[in-house]
């Protein structure tokens, strides 16, 4: 499967920047340790692989996936073999006592890399979900960073989104309020993040489940009026690695808008991806028509497709990686751009934020529209749109 034909691109987004910086790169890998949050999955996967592959003398990761924990392990030796420092894995939840008792007994990394995170729109679906997306893409970040500074780590770097510009859902915001946590903490430790697009066949994103349509032989579904921003597995892993090596404290990096950056549909991208497993897509009308010829198309070579208009809360009609208020820097790299941030904390907002969670969790009852409400005090331009139709209600 190639991936990058499938995103309608011939080239690797981030060549030119890896090879003019990668002296600097190997041996800034070379004589530090690193532990990366959120290694198992995909984004932290393909940083692992990056770190890996540059000889680090330390690299743990910590997942609370065992299963992807494993599938990494065997990954990482069947591509690489092995390395002279100290690889180790971990299978934990990092809001654990357990997670807390581990870095207790080291913590001592130059680098934190976090790559943990609630993605999906979809988990705004319901309130006790969406809870959970707040503790682990704020709190748990808040938490790992004051642990990075008690242990003086040198860096600290998270991964953000491309949904916390001008955020309309509530992922999206949940990363945007992320960052305004990370600019208390920059005070004391140097922090990067990088905001960028879809990782192409990413586990539980839209084209990873169409491997497993396939597999399961069931209709392939996708919104024909949403485009997307795509980046391979090892770009997002370049990606963070480039932010968390050379970004200067409070820096966001994103892929910059080029001719080598393709907006694509989600239609678009199925139609290619069946093409080069040898179907032709068929166009069906209906949910029921798509799971009938199933049964019988694919012996003709041939796939039922379901193409519709997206009408699902939280998500947005186009992507951007920065707003007209923030400072650019375009001309460092080649096809990364950066963020500029000034020390600007809104320390009376965060206090707000941390108060009303910690009264929702402790009288253990909430509703979504009371954290909605909390959303708008942090965010006010936050452009949140109740449709009440969700993902999970479609095919």
């Amino acid at each position: 499967m190639n991936i990058l034909e499938l995103i309608g691109r011939n080239k690797e987004l981030f060549s030119k920047d890896i090879s003019d910086n990668n002296q600097e790169l190997l041996k800034r890998v070379q004589e530090s340790s690193f532990l990366v949050l959120g290694g198992a999955g995909s984004i932290g996967q393909a940083v692992t692989k990056e770190i890996f592959k540059r000889n680090p003398k330390k690299l743990h990761v910590v997942d609370i996936s065992e299963n992807n924990m494993v599938e990494l392990v065997r990954d990482v030796r069947s591509s690489f073999g092995y390395i002279e420092g100290d690889f180790q894995t971990f299978a934990l939840d990092i809001g654990s006592t357990e997670y807390d008792a581990f870095f207790n007994a080291d913590g001592k990394y130059d680098y934190i890399l976090n790559l943990s995170a609630l993605k999906h729109v979809r988990s705004e679906k319901d309130p006790f979900t969406l809870m959970r997306m707040i503790e682990v893409n704020i709190f748990n970040t808040d938490k790992t960073i004051q642990q990075a500074i008690e242990k003086g780590s040198k860096k600290y770097f998270c991964v953000s989104t491309d949904k916390a510009a001008n955020p309309v859902n509530m992922m999206g915001a949940s990363k945007r309020i992320m960052e305004m946590f990370l600019m208390r903490k920059s005070r004391e430790i140097e922090i990067s993040t990088a905001r960028f697009a879809n990782v192409a066949f990413s586990d539980g994103s839209l084209l990873h489940g169409f491997n497993q349509r396939i597999q399961k032989k069931q209709p392939i579904v996708a919104p024909n009026d949403v485009k997307r921003y795509f980046v391979t597995p090892q770009e997002s892993g370049e990606l963070c690695l480039m932010s968390c090596i050379f970004g200067e404290n409070r820096d966001i990096f994103f892929p910059k808008l080029s001719e080598k950056l393709h907006l694509i549909s989600f239609s678009d991208v199925a139609v290619k991806y069946l093409e080069q497993l040898g179907y032709e897509p068929y166009l069906c009308e209906t949910e029921d028509e798509a799971r009938k010829l199933v049964k019988t198309l694919p012996q003709e070579k041939k796939w039922p497709c379901l193409f519709t208009g997206s009408d699902t809360t939280g998500e947005k009609n186009f992507e951007e990686f920065f707003t007209e208020q923030e400072e650019l820097e375009m001309d460092r790299f080649q096809n990364l751009g950066v963020i500029k941030n000034k020390l600007n904390i809104q320390e009376d907002k965060l206090e707000l934020f941390e108060k009303e969670i910690r009264e929702m969790r402790k009288s253990m009852s909430w509703d979504k529209e009371r954290i909605v409400n909390l959303f708008f005090k942090m965010i006010p331009e936050f452009g949140h749109k109740e449709t009440g139709k969700y993902l999970d209600s479609k095919m």
